[in-house]
């Protein structure tokens, strides 16, 4: 995906700790903002649940056998 730039402005305490926050992260300032903004419009979320439906889907006989109707009652 090409990135384009965007530059915004923020007060020092805001920069300050989007700053800290990344470096604790392990990730750049940019990093750290875009992640925010994906965060907040569900990007990561959806691709959490999607993740989530092909693992389920891919998986779904072994948790029948294991927790299945047949197996109720039993631990």
């Amino acid at each position: 995906m090409a990135k384009t730039q965007l530059n915004v402005r923020v007060d020092e305490d805001t920069a300050r700790a989007a700053r800290e926050r990344a470096t604790a992260r392990g990730i750049s300032v940019n990093r750290y903002i875009e992640e925010l903004v994906k965060q907040d419009t569900g990007e990561v979320g959806h691709t959490f649940v999607e993740a989530a439906s092909d693992f389920m889907k891919q998986y779904e006989s072994v948790f029948a056998e294991e927790f299945g109707p047949e197996r109720e009652g039993r631990r």
